[in-house]
């Protein structure tokens, strides 16, 4: 063994002897190195094994600006997702429309915008003022039910009884120490200043996202091909293929959707006419309209049919025939029509839908509700066609 002592340092060359290198160091003072196995990285090897650690925190310092920014802006980006998702819906009809028949873009894009703005103003009108008459029966229908010869409204005698004995005694106290109650008024907006208010911001973010959808349509092929010129050839065909898949699965999404909520809609509402239900008209629209939200539209539309028919009712066999009736109907064209006529299967992990309506109707409200499954599908297309991004798509997959 040969060794040289330079600047404190110990190199000990390899011969096929071994040294406890700790317990050699701790006497000694050296630090002692094997030439053979030991290699300083160099300064691009150092620069790659910082970049590589340091990509984990960006991407996820990124992805919660992003996410941030969605819920602040939210009042200007969900017009232009929505906006996106109609003109993806949209965009093979106007294609249709010009090699077919010859019409131009701007012509039918324009007609089938107005048909989409004249579809919700007429949903607005038929729910809107059946909807505000029921706000109002509802409470007082739910308090006919509890008042009567029950357990339930002995049960609540029973606490009204000791709320007005625990009354009595604060007041009969305040009056011994000769104290006058405080009063405190709140002052907060009726549910009708806010609802108006809402609406007013609605209406101004459909304008919005009607006309950037018009525009889409117009110029939007335009505008992607521009974006596509840009990019290196190997990744052409990707964004291509995102947005083709896109199209395709969204259009299937929501045809084979619309086809099947419009029957059980129409069946819905013949039923509530069947057995004397009020506004059967407006419960089948509420119905075939809550189907487009997966599981809690489902959940919603029972509720409802449950509370209407125990108010409007009186036997209770009748009361029944209604929710059963829809809880029957949907789950036979979810589980077995769909799949089975229009060859329509979701392929993402149903646990994965259920979260996304939560977080998208967290972060945006009902619009978010709407939007979770279409936008769900297009993450999953962009998984799909990416390599690096292939691993989450097979976990959310089905």
């Amino acid at each position: 063994m040969r060794s040289r002592h330079g600047e404190g340092r110990l190199t000990v060359f390899n011969t096929g002897l071994e040294f406890p290198g700790q317990l050699f160091s701790r006497y000694t003072g050296f630090i002692m190195e094997d030439q053979s196995t030991n290699k300083e990285p160099t300064g691009e090897n150092k620069r790659l094994l910082i970049s590589s650690d340091l990509a984990t925190p960006i991407y996820g310092l990124f992805g919660l600006g992003i996410l941030y920014t969605l819920y602040v802006a939210h009042q200007i980006v969900l017009p232009i997702i929505l906006a996106v998702m109609t003109s993806l819906l949209l965009s093979p009809l106007v294609k249709k429309a010009y090699v077919k028949w010859r019409v131009p873009r701007m012509i039918s894009s324009l007609v089938f915008v107005l048909l989409v703005l004249a579809g919700i103003v007429g949903i607005t009108l038929a729910v809107a003022t059946p909807a505000l008459k029921w706000v109002e029966e509802v409470p007082q229908g739910i308090s006919r039910l509890l008042v009567g010869e029950s357990e339930i409204s002995r049960q609540i005698a029973r606490v009204s009884e000791s709320a007005e004995q625990v009354e009595k005694s604060v007041e009969e106290l305040s009056e011994s120490e000769r104290q006058q109650p405080t009063t405190v008024v709140l002052q907060t907006d009726s549910w009708r200043n806010q609802l108006m208010t809402k609406a007013r911001n609605g209406i101004a973010g459909l304008a919005l996202a009607l006309a950037l959808t018009y525009f889409l349509l117009v110029s939007g092929d335009r505008l992607i091909k521009n974006f596509v010129r840009q990019l290196p050839i190997d990744q052409r065909k990707t964004v291509l293929r995102i947005t083709h898949d896109s199209q395709h699965q969204i259009a299937q999404y929501l045809g084979v959707l619309g086809l099947s909520n419009l029957a059980v809609g129409t069946t819905t509402g013949l039923i509530c006419w069947a057995v004397g239900l009020p506004d059967p008209a407006v419960w089948g629209l509420v119905a075939g309209l809550a189907r487009f939200i997966p599981y809690l539209g489902v959940i919603l539309s029972i509720s409802m049919l449950t509370i209407v028919s125990a108010i409007s009712l009186d036997e209770f066999w009748m009361m029944a025939i209604a929710p059963l009736g829809f809880l029957g109907l949907t789950t036979l064209v979810g589980f077995f029509i769909e799949p089975w006529i229009h060859g329509f299967r979701m392929a993402i992990n149903p646990v994965i839908i259920f979260v996304s309506i939560f977080f998208w109707g967290w972060l945006w409200g009902p619009v978010g509700v709407l939007l979770a499954v279409p936008l769900m599908t297009v993450i999953q297309v962009v998984l799909k066609q990416i390599p690096k991004l292939r691993p989450v798509y097979k976990v959310i997959a089905r």
